[in-house]
């Protein structure tokens, strides 16, 4: 499976997941005004930490898989592989810490939806780094 391919399958993941978000978004337009907050609260930061951990997943493990194939770089990608698996772990776990503490929907303040996006980009990177990982132990 070349690199292509497999960015291509991420961002088409990542396109899914956002369409899947789209009718929560919409239940949170319908919410009253009262209910939104606005700035960045705690549990809004967290999500966003965890978002952009599990995005430099995917980076890495992106990288790692290319570099696995021989097709950037002289080394065999293992590090790389190993740090996008522990990256992707990590923010799926936050992420989902983040969505099942949440006290309420979409506009709330509690960083639901940071938390379903680390969830899906974090897998995103954790399969990346799995596959650099495979093929790194495969060719080496």
């Amino acid at each position: 499976m070349s690199v292509r391919s497999v960015l291509a399958v991420a961002a088409a993941a990542l396109i899914g997941g956002i369409g899947l978000a789209a009718p929560a978004a919409a239940h949170a337009s319908v919410q009253s005004a009262a209910a939104s907050v606005s700035g960045p609260t705690p549990e809004r930061i967290w999500a966003a930490t965890a978002a952009l951990l599990a995005l430099g997943g995917v980076v890495i493990g992106g990288l790692a898989l290319a570099r696995s194939a021989g097709r950037i770089g002289n080394g065999t990608g293992g590090r790389g592989a190993i740090a996008a698996l522990v990256a992707g772990l990590i923010a799926v776990v936050n992420g989902g810490l983040v969505v099942v503490t949440a006290d309420g929907g979409l506009g709330t303040g509690n960083g639901i939806a940071g938390g379903y996006v680390a969830m899906l980009v974090g897998l995103i990177g954790t399969a990346l780094g799995g596959l650099a990982l495979t093929r790194t132990r495969r060719t080496g």
